[in-house]
Formats: C-alpha cells, sequence, structure tokens
C-alpha cells in the first residue's frame, strides 16, 4: 500500500426511511438514485458493518476503519488513535425529515457499555433547511426524574410533557446522551455523533407502514438512558460573522466550528492532534495542500489526516462549512 496521506473524500451511502423526503436531491441536487426517497445520507462512518469507503485517490475503495489501523496517529491523531482504537470515532450525516422522526433517546457510554453497545451517542444538529413553522421535539418541558418519566409512561402522557422548538436554517442543537428528542417534518440538518447507531424508540406516533405493523418501542431500555435535566436553553447561539473560525460545539467526543468564507482562510493544525473533516452546508470550496488540491461540494465531506497540518480553503463565492475534530484536555489548540 502506498503510504502518503492525502485529504480523503468519501462515497454516500443513501438510506430511505419511513419519515424521509426528497430535500437531497432537490435542494442539494445529489441524486440517490432508484430510492422512494433519502431520510439519511452518510457522508463518513466508522461503524464496523457500515464503514465509509474512500472515493478519491489512491486509497479509493478502501475502508476508513482499514485505513487507520495502517496509519493510525498520523491520520487520526496520536491521542485519538490512543482512546478509540482502530474504529473511526465520529459519524457524520445529514438528515431529512419529510415526517416526524420517532420520539428516542441514546444510552451514554457507561451504559452502553453496560449493554455490550460499544459507545454511547451524543450528538448535534446543524440545520441547513427548514420549512415554514418547522418545528421539533428537544427534552422536556420541566425536569424529570426517571420515575417521573416512567409515571408519565404509565398514564400515557409523554406527549403533553415534549418541548418543542420551532425551528429555523441555520439554528444549532447539541444532543447529549440521554435527551429526548425528535425532528419534525420539513427539517434538514446536518448530523455530527459518535460511532454509534443505538438508538431506543419511546413513541412513534401511532405510525404503522405499509404492512399494518407499528416499529418495535423499546421502553423498558429506555428508563435508565433518560436523562431529564433542563438546560438554561435547547438551542445553542453562534455568532454570524465572516472568514472567522466561530465555535459552535465543545463536548469531550468533538469539537465543531462553523467558518463562512469569501475569499482564503489559512488554516495551520500544528498544535491540534486530530484529524480534521470540513463539510460545506453551503457553496464549495478547493482545499490546498502542500502536494496537492480537492474540491468538495455542498453535500460532502473531505478529510484532512493529522499529518498534513497547514492547508488553504478557498471559496470562489460563498461558502459555509463545517470544522469537526476530536480534542482532549492533554490535546488542546
Amino acid at each position: 500500500m502506498q503510504t502518503v496521506l492525502y485529504p480523503l473524500k468519501f462515497k454516500p451511502v443513501f438510506k430511505d426511511k419511513i419519515w424521509g423526503g426528497r430535500k437531497i436531491k432537490d435542494v442539494l441536487g445529489i441524486d440517490f438514485g432508484p430510492l422512494p426517497n433519502c431520510g439519511e445520507m452518510w457522508l463518513l462512518s466508522g461503524l464496523w458493518d457500515e464503514q465509509s469507503e474512500v472515493a478519491n485517490g489512491d486509497f479509493e475503495g478502501d475502508e476508513i476503519n482499514d485505513l487507520v489501523e495502517t496509519f493510525m496517529g498520523d491520520l487520526v491523531g496520536e491521542s485519538v488513535f490512543d482512546k478509540y482504537g482502530e474504529q473511526f470515532p465520529l459519524l457524520l450525516k445529514i438528515i431529512d425529515a419529510n415526517d416526524w422522526l420517532s420520539v428516542q433517546v441514546h444510552p451514554d457510554d457507561e451504559l452502553a457499555e453496560k449493554r455490550g453497545l460499544g459507545n454511547g451517542k451524543t450528538e448535534m444538529w446543524y440545520v441547513m433547511q427548514a420549512d415554514k413553522d418547522a418545528d421539533l421535539v428537544m427534552g422536556f418541558k420541566r425536569e424529570l426524574t426517571r420515575m417521573d418519566y416512567v409515571n408519565i409512561l404509565k398514564n400515557n402522557q409523554l406527549q403533553s410533557i415534549l418541548n418543542h422548538e420551532w425551528v429555523e436554517k441555520d439554528d444549532v442543537f447539541f444532543i447529549p446522551a440521554g435527551r429526548v428528542h425528535a425532528l419534525g417534518p420539513g427539517i434538514m440538518v446536518a448530523e455530527i455523533q459518535q460511532t454509534s447507531d443505538t438508538t431506543y424508540r419511546i413513541y412513534d406516533w401511532d405510525r404503522i407502514n405499509e404492512a399494518g405493523m407499528s416499529r418495535e418501542l423499546h421502553i423498558p431500555q429506555s428508563v435508565e438512558a433518560i436523562d431529564g435535566r433542563m438546560p438554561e436553553s435547547f438551542k445553542t447561539e453562534v455568532p454570524d460573522v465572516m472568514n472567522k473560525t466561530v465555535q459552535v460545539v465543545d463536548c469531550q467526543y468533538f469539537v465543531t466550528n462553523l467558518l463562512q468564507l469569501q475569499g482564503e482562510m489559512e488554516k495551520d493544525y500544528t498544535n491540534l492532534d486530530s484529524f480534521v473533516v470540513l463539510m460545506p452546508l453551503e457553496g464549495n470550496f478547493s482545499l490546498k495542500w502542500e502536494n496537492g488540491a480537492v474540491f468538495v461540494n455542498q453535500g460532502e465531506c473531505v478529510l484532512i489526516p493529522n499529518l498534513i497540518k497547514k492547508v488553504t480553503i478557498r471559496a470562489e463565492q460563498y461558502c459555509k462549512l463545517l470544522e469537526i475534530y476530536c480534542q482532549f484536555e492533554e490535546n488542546e489548540v
């Protein structure tokens, strides 16, 4: 295998869902083939049975975890490899909801390990597009204990306690493991999350499929996962500034920054021991490094290996993109 790393692009994976829509084709211009809809487009995944394949260069067709195994810290960062081993630690998606997703909750690391599920699932949503009057479920209207939650379920009062948030383009929601949530119709989001596909479905809007069957619920599993605490706000405020790096989320699993660009921006990752993923939300950009350049369109992402420390991002016109990486206490920029 050749040993020179370069910025990697990946083949998307399209998933039809009972609640999925067509905005990935109609808004982003990405053809998802014969599927009736595309509820999720996976841009980068390290899940063992659904790994992303490289789409460009000498490693085209190789799976991401194979490259992590081969290049270790040179690809993902020494501290990242020490913590996560040969599995790429993040999963990046675009989700298009044409109907309500189930009301759901995800376990944290401790509970996931206890149940033999690997990682927990903390995530965030960046709203790429939202129809007028679109809303979603985020947490509860008041603080709840687990016993409160059990009693509410017993009395069939879950809908009355769910907190709804009106949604507009560029809204951000951080969703730590344990927070109940559901994406509503007319919303398309970029999702950044831990590498996990564990979801406990607690309500599915009394929906049935074409065979007259309802989807499985996971009520007993959800009780220990629920975190009913109330934050100051469920929505994350993000300053609207040009040509600067603006932090959106900083948690123990990932950092996400927002860049709005016109022209060029130089990035120096010398003090960062991590890969970096760039994901355009609007527009497109070219990424230049010492040995080459790659063009990245809306609806794609590019992974900059830890070995590459200095790059130039150039937007021919306007481009809005997310910058995503891992950062631990001993690994601060």
